[in-house]
C-alpha cells in the first residue's frame, strides 16, 4: 500500500510541475512575482526603529596589520623617556603577548612628535597633518581592547563580534535590519588596497553573510581596473537580449521556488537583476571624469581607479551619494614587526589625505552628519620593541570615529606607557552597540534564530557608549 500511496503522490507531483512549467503566467507567474518583490525590496527586517536615526549608512577606514595608537593617537612621554630601557615587568607579568613572550622587553617611545588641534584639544600625531586638521570632526577613543591577538581572529572579531566562521559581518546585519537605499548597486561594498610594506593579507570571510541570506553578503569591487569582473555582455550579446535571458531565468527561477522553500532562490532572482542594472550603474560610478581637479588635488587622488587608497575613497563618496548602506575600505599596510620608522611614515603617507579629504567632502555635501565614519585597525601594537618594530597588542589601542552622531574630543585612555586601557574601556561589542544604537537600533533586538539561539552582533555583551554620542 505504501509503495502505491508513494507512485501516486510522485505522479501527482510530476503533474503539478508540468502544469506550472507550462503556466508561466498562471501559479508560477504568480509565485515568482510574490518573490521578486521580497527579493527586490529595499526594506530590512526593522519596519520600526527602536531610536531616533542619527546615522544613515557607515564607512569603515580598516587600518589592516593593526595600526601603532602609540605613533598616530596616543601620545606618551613617560614612554618616550624610557625609551630602550627595560619595560616594568608590572605591566607584563602573566600577560599574553603575541612573539615577545618570554623576550627582554624594552620600551619603545614614539618616533614622532604629537600636539593637540582644534577647538577639542585632540592631540595627534604629526605623521598625520590632515587628520589633524579635521581635528574637530574626530572623536578619538584611546581605550579599545580586543580579545584576539592574531590577525585574521582579530579581523574576524572586529567585522562579525566573533571568532566563529560563518558568523555575518557588520556591514550585512546592516543590509539585514535596514536594507538598502539603492537597488542598481550592492548596499554593502568592500575594496582593498595595499602600501609598500606590513601588507598582512585580509580574506574574504571577513564580509560574509555567514548564516544570513547570502545577498547581505558585501560585494568586493576591484580598486584597479573594471571595479567588477565580466560584468559586460559578451561579445556578440545586445542589451535587449541581455534582458531576455534575465527574465526568462526569474521565470524559472520563480517556478523552482513554488517547489522549494528556500531564501536562497530569491537572492539569485534579486542579484541577476541587480548584475543587469549594475551593467549601466557600475561604469557611472566608477567615472570620474565629471570629478573636477580641485576634488581629485583634495584626495591626492594622482589617477583615479589607480588602485589607491586616495582613489577608493573617492570612489567611496560616489557610492555614499547613491545609496550604498557600508562601505569598508581595508588599506593592507600596518603590521610593523620590523620598519617601524619608515613603515608608519609610509603608510600614513598613503592614507592620511585621502581619509580628512573624504570627511570634509562628505561635510561640504551636507552627507557627514549622517554617514558614521569608523577609522581604525585590528588591534594596536606594543610600547614594547620588536626589533626595528613593534608586536600586536590587544589591552589598549585606539580608532576615532566621525559624522553621525558622534560629539568631537576624546573617550577614555591607557596607562602611562599605552599598554592598558585604565579609564572607560571600551570592547568591541560596545563599538558594535554604539554604532547600531546610531544607526536606530537597539543591538539586544536585531537577532535571527541560529542554533537554537538568538544570534546577534554583539553576542551577548556590548553596552552604547553614551558619552561619544551627540
Amino acid at each position: 500500500m505504501k509503495t502505491l500511496y508513494d507512485q501516486a503522490a510522485h505522479e501527482l507531483s510530476i503533474k503539478r510541475r508540468a502544469f506550472l512549467t507550462n503556466s508561466a503566467y498562471g501559479l508560477g507567474g504568480i509565485a515568482f512575482a510574490s518573490l521578486l518583490n521580497k527579493a527586490n525590496a529595499s526594506d530590512g527586517v526593522l519596519k520600526k526603529l527602536h531610536f531616533p536615526v542619527k546615522a544613515k549608512r557607515v564607512i569603515h577606514l580598516c587600518m589592516a596589520g593593526g595600526a601603532s595608537h602609540l605613533e598616530t593617537f596616543d601620545w606618551k612621554p613617560e614612554l618616550k623617556r624610557l625609551d630602550g630601557q627595560p619595560f616594568p615587568e608590572s605591566f607584563t607579568k602573566g600577560q599574553q603577548l603575541a612573539q615577545l613572550q618570554n623576550t627582554v622587553l624594552k620600551a619603545r617611545g614614539a618616533f614622532c612628535d604629537f600636539h593637540p588641534h582644534g577647538q577639542t584639544g585632540n592631540v595627534i600625531s604629526d605623521l598625520f597633518p590632515h587628520m589633524a586638521s579635521v581635528a574637530d570632526e574626530l572623536c578619538i577613543i584611546r581605550s579599545m581592547q580586543t580579545e584576539q591577538i592574531n590577525h585574521d581572529t582579530a579581523h574576524a572579531f572586529m567585522n562579525t563580534g566573533s571568532i566563529i566562521k560563518g558568523r555575518p559581518s557588520m556591514g550585512s546585519w546592516l543590509l539585514y535590519g535596514l536594507g538598502c537605499a539603492t537597488d542598481e548597486l550592492p548596499g554593502f561594498v568592500v575594496m582593498t588596497s595595499a602600501g609598500k610594506t606590513g601588507q598582512q593579507p585580509v580574506s574574504a570571510r571577513q564580509w560574509s553573510s555567514g548564516f544570513l541570506p547570502s545577498k547581505f553578503q558585501g560585494i568586493q569591487f576591484q580598486s584597479k581596473g573594471d571595479a567588477v569582473h565580466y560584468l559586460g555582455n559578451p561579445d556578440g550579446v545586445c542589451q535587449s537580449t541581455q534582458r531576455q535571458i534575465v527574465e526568462e531565468v526569474k521565470r524559472l527561477n520563480g517556478i523552482f521556488a513554488e517547489d522549494h522553500v528556500d531564501p536562497e532562490i530569491a537572492t539569485r532572482i534579486s542579484q541577476y537583476e541587480m548584475a543587469f542594472k549594475m551593467q549601466s550603474s557600475v561604469p557611472e560610478l566608477t567615472d570620474m571624469s565629471k570629478e573636477s581637479p580641485e576634488t581629485l588635488a583634495m584626495y591626492g587622488v594622482k589617477q583615479p581607479g589607480d588602485g589607491s587608497f586616495a582613489s577608493n575613497c573617492l570612489l567611496t563618496r560616489r557610492m555614499i551619494e547613491k545609496g550604498v548602506r557600508m562601505v569598508q575600505l581595508y588599506h593592507r599596510a600596518w603590521d610593523h614587526h620590523g620598519g617601524l620608522v619608515e613603515g608608519m611614515k609610509s603608510a600614513a603617507l598613503d592614507v592620511d589625505q585621502a581619509c580628512a579629504a573624504l570627511i570634509k567632502d562628505l561635510k561640504q555635501r551636507g552627507l557627514l552628519e549622517d554617514t558614521l565614519i569608523l577609522w581604525g585597525g585590528e588591534f594596536g601594537r606594543t610600547p614594547m620593541g620588536q626589533g626595528t618594530g613593534r608586536d600586536h597588542h590587544i589591552l589598549g589601542f585606539s580608532v576615532a570615529l566621525a559624522g553621525g552622531g558622534i560629539k568631537p574630543g576624546s573617550y577614555g585612555s591607557t596607562d602611562d606607557l599605552g599598554y592598558r586601557a585604565v579609564e572607560n574601556p571600551v570592547s568591541v561589542h560596545d563599538l558594535h552597540a554604539t554604532m547600531l544604537a546610531l544607526m536606530g537600533i537597539e543591538h539586544t533586538r536585531l537577532t535571527v534564530k541560529f542554533q537554537g539561539l538568538d544570534a546577534r552582533l554583539t553576542s551577548v555583551a556590548g553596552n552604547i557608549i553614551k558619552k561619544i554620542m551627540a
